[in-house]
């Protein structure tokens, strides 16, 4: 409450430029770690004195200083987040229960819209699939099965069609196109592999020009064509009336149809198809003539006929931009679905096109899209929009989608998001007054409270800081205390008060990198530049993130440690390739060039300098230095298909699914053969769930050539399931046969390790060993975890937390390696080890759960749940809900363990444990309720 005292300092507070370059290096820096006295300075210039070239140096290397607080402020996210989501995931799950397949598509898209602040990578492409599945209408199929397509990103796969749905049901063009819901159609085979329509379109119609005869002539401007009057009568009530009720035509033979907008060649087709009801023998032309003539007179089967012949018929983009207008005049279902099927299959490189544009975006484009009909409509713009923030932010485009969003939202959230989102971007294109106006509208359509926020940041933007200081405060006090209320109202503080806010928001929510950022940065305005490179190692120690690598790399620019700042700018470009530095103002493949001229960095390494430097990085479990590695090797040979590969595992275990999906899309690529582009392929099916389809490109893969990733390909994802005696064997084969293969240390090294795996789960524990030794032996250090666990099999602890040290002596601050150990030790050296852990790496969620399981052990109820609790608030995560479930359920608190199973139930609602638990708890609630 003091920062409510200092309004007269609020008043003069402004936003400072950068620090002027000539301050930009500090007195007694230290110097660069690693130096390298034989190569000049491309940079320096004559016989100067060295601080003459530093000055040089620095004024190229940081052309904008270094960076300061008063520039830096935290993102607010596109994208909602709820004060308490497990609140709000109960709330949904009760909702989805007792919800309908259309309902249940609707609430799936809300859970999809949560899912960004849950820390679940995997949980948006379950909600998206789980919403196609349950999907009734052809346009929402349409829309979802395309944005499952562009999840995966195929748009970067080379060679694949827009069309191609990867034999995956819920990804088929031609399943989206059915109408209805089959709760068993999942399992169905994919429609593509057995279309019939080039079948059914090769089917001659041999009797299509025979007319015998006819008792009623049409006359069109001058030309006549004989038809059956009883045949054209069938086409539909209208027509029948007309030709046999009580209107003058019913009485002639010659009617006059030159003011019905039709040809004679028209009406010539349907003379035809009153006599063979097909259409599959005329031309586009000619069908989209019977589609407006069976619109005009209601023929119904005659209208289906065009509308599903004409819709097999668009299979490019330039035939869908043409055939939309026809389908939205004719209120064409199928048409039209087809249409924005192949425009949205196509993205994004379709949201460049003006004739898209034009029809997405277009005077008449939401009157017109609105045939689509809710849900479909909402999902259209919702999918559009969120591609767009990714493509470009502030694009004109961007607002236009965002706006139809808004404009087709029904349900609360669909309009809170979709206005939340548009502050989000009026904020970016600094139009501060519409931002606030938007989040605003978030608060009151959705009860949005994040949006706050919004409008706090929007009216600090105008001036208003003292305003937007209450504003956050207010928040603080009537809500449950959450890191981002604090970290938000720390902008606007002063002093004491800011850190006390930032520090707060970081035991709140340790996953927010702005508070780091800002210490770090206080630290440099300090002088210190060892405090402040220590700051933002703790955040990079668990999360790599592409802002906080930059903000090192500036450090250390600035410290002259031109090595490490490289190593850091590398992995960065690994993350984001076309990252800007220095505030979006300098692209950061040129900082590296810069480093390496101006830094004196020796870089001309060999290609086996560099295998002998990332085997170094490697066994010393520098994952950000191996990348560094790859980086550089990769700028050598951008086509290397096996470095892009060994990037990808990299950063997924880093935690960097993204990234690591774009390197390992970059790999099948450049893949040099075909047998090497099956085994990328499986991998990429593989992260996305597709197991069976993985396993038969790693077979494909073995048919063409017995390879070392190809039997390492189908022995993990068959060790990922639940193995029995006889399937332990066969991947314990498998792997040896990979070892038999050609392939480097690295690899080897991994599969040895998880061969020691199998043999520990078979209970071979002298083979494991063996396995694990090995692996060390060629300096895969990870191999030290499996061998610790041998002893300990053997009931040699000691031993077993002796392995766990070396590990931890090797592989320096891996939070890893410290949860580990502490199975192997007492209960103090464990609560250690964890607490260790959690400052390394607070997501992860094992030592949470043992600390509560101990003080439950204890009979510390209530401090078993408040651990279990805090890290809940951050990632909230099925096993922690469910044992925090279980702890409510033990201490007779019903109604919060009935929460916290239905919140874990979104996770997995088919989570076999937390489901006992629900139903056991809700049969003691209806006891509870009839006493």
């Amino acid at each position: 409450m003091g920062g409510l005292k200092v309004l007269e300092k609020f008043k003069s507070a402004q936003v400072h430029a950068f620090t002027n370059t000539t301050a930009a290096t500090p007195p007694g820096t230290p110097s660069r770690a690693i130096t390298s006295s034989s190569s000049k300075s491309k940079c320096a210039g004559g016989d100067g004195s060295a601080s003459s070239s530093q000055s040089q140096y620095q004024s190229l290397l940081l052309p904008y200083g270094l960076p300061t607080t008063e520039l830096l402020e935290p993102r607010i996210e596109p994208y909602l987040k709820p004060v308490d989501s497990v609140d709000s995931l109960a709330d949904l799950y009760r909702r989805l229960v007792v919800s309908s397949p259309s309902d249940k598509s609707t609430l799936l898209m809300e859970q999809f819209s949560l899912s960004p602040c849950l820390v679940d990578p995997k949980l948006p492409r379950k909600c998206l699939s789980a919403a196609r599945q349950h999907a009734v209408d052809v346009h929402s199929k349409v829309v979802l099965s395309s944005w499952l397509r562009f999840d995966r990103r195929d748009d970067q796969l080379a060679g694949v069609s827009p069309m191609d749905c990867r034999n995956c049901f819920l990804e088929c063009p031609s399943a989206a196109l059915v109408s209805g819901y089959d709760p068993n159609s999942v399992n169905d085979r994919c429609r593509c592999s057995g279309d019939t329509a080039a079948a059914a379109a090769a089917v001659v119609i041999t009797d299509c020009h025979e007319n015998s005869g006819g008792d009623v002539v049409f006359c069109i401007n001058g030309e006549t064509v004989r038809c059956v009057r009883s045949r054209i009568a069938a086409l539909s009530p209208p027509l029948k009336a007309m030709l046999y009720g009580s209107f003058v035509e019913s009485r002639k033979r010659r009617i006059d149809l030159s003011k019905s907008d039709i040809s004679v060649e028209g009406m010539g087709a349907v003379e035809i198809y009153s006599r063979v009801n097909r259409v599959d023998s005329f031309s586009p032309e000619r069908v989209l003539e019977l589609l407006s003539f069976a619109t005009r007179f209601c023929c119904e089967e005659m209208k289906s006929a065009c509308d599903q012949h004409l819709a097999s018929m668009v299979r490019r983009l330039e035939d869908a931009v043409i055939l939309i207008d026809y389908g939205l005049e004719e209120s064409a279902t199928l048409l039209v679905a087809s249409c924005v099927q192949v425009i949205l299959r196509n993205i994004p490189s379709s949201l460049s096109n003006r004739k898209v544009l034009r029809i997405l975006c277009g005077s008449r484009a939401r009157e017109r899209i609105s045939m689509l009909g809710h849900p479909a409509t909402f999902l259209l713009y919702y999918f559009l929009s969120q591609v767009a923030i990714e493509e470009s932010m502030a694009s004109n485009i961007t607002v236009m989608l965002l706006e139809s969003m808004l404009e087709f939202g029904v349900e609360k959230w669909q309009k809170a998001l979709a206005a939340h989102q548009l502050g989000c971007v009026m904020l970016e294109r600094r139009e501060f007054k519409n931002a606030q106006s938007y989040f605003e509208a978030a608060v009151d359509s959705g009860g949005h409270v994040y949006s706050l926020a919004g409008v706090a940041r929007a009216k600090y933007k105008q001036g208003q800081q003292y305003s937007a200081f209450r504003l956050m405060n207010s928040l603080v006090f009537e809500h449950k205390p959450v890191g981002w209320m604090y970290q938000e109202r720390s902008l606007y503080g002063l002093g004491r008060e800011k850190l006390m806010d930032l520090n707060t928001a970081t035991e709140l929510d340790p996953t927010l990198s702005f508070p780091y950022k800002f210490r770090a940065v206080k630290k440099v305005e300090e002088r210190k530049m060892s405090d402040a490179i220590s700051e933002i190692n703790k955040y990079i120690g668990f999360k790599l993130s592409a802002d906080c690598l930059e903000l090192r790399a500036w450090l250390f620019i600035a410290m002259e440690d031109y090595d490490s700042a490289l190593r850091d700018l590398r992995a960065m470009l690994t993350l984001e390739p076309n990252y800007m530095m220095y505030r979006r103002k300098m692209c950061a493949s040129y900082v590296v060039e810069l480093v390496i001229s101006c830094g004196r960095v020796v870089q001309h390494w060999s290609l086996a300098d560099c295998w002998i430097k990332l085997y170094e990085r490697w066994s010393s479990v520098d994952d950000v230095g191996s990348l560094a590695i790859l980086h550089q090797m990769l700028v050598n040979d951008p086509t290397n298909s096996l470095l892009r590969f060994r990037q990808s595992l990299l950063l997924l275990r880093l935690n960097c699914p993204k990234a690591a999906m774009s390197c390992l899309r970059l790999a099948r690529n450049h893949a040099a053969s075909e047998h090497e582009r099956l085994i990328y392929e499986g991998w990429i099916l593989y992260d996305i769930g597709h197991r069976e389809e993985a396993l038969s490109k790693a077979e494909k893969s073995l048919h063409i050539q017995r390879s070392f990733e190809a039997f390492f390909l189908k022995a993990y994802i068959l060790a990922d399931t639940n193995l029995d005696p006889l399937s332990s064997s066969h991947v314990i084969q498998l792997l040896e046969e990979a070892l038999k293969c050609p392939s480097d240390g690295l690899r080897k090294g991994q599969a040895l390790n998880n061969l020691g795996s199998m043999y520990v789960d078979c209970g071979k524990l002298d083979k494991a060993a063996d396995c694990y030794t090995n692996a060390l032996n060629i300096k895969h250090t990870r191999a030290h975890q499996g061998l610790a666990r041998v002893y300990q099999l053997k009931n040699q602890r000691k031993a077993a937390f002796d392995e766990m040290t070396k590990l931890i002596e090797t592989a320096y601050g891996n939070a890893s390696a410290y949860e580990k150990r502490s199975e192997y030790c007492d209960r103090e050296m464990a609560k250690s080890d964890l607490n260790v852990a959690s400052q390394l790496d607070p997501l992860r969620t094992y030592p949470y759960r043992y600390r509560a399981a101990v003080l439950m052990d204890d009979q510390k109820e209530a401090e078993a749940v408040e651990e279990l609790s805090k890290a809940i608030a951050f990632k909230p995560e099925l096993q922690m809900l469910h044992l925090r479930a279980a702890f409510h359920e033990s201490m007779g608190e019903i109604v919060a363990a009935l929460k916290d199973c239905e919140a874990a139930l979104c996770f997995d609602p088919n989570h076999l444990d937390t489901l006992d638990l629900y139903n056991r708890t809700k049969e003691r609630a209806a006891r509870q309720d009839e006493i």
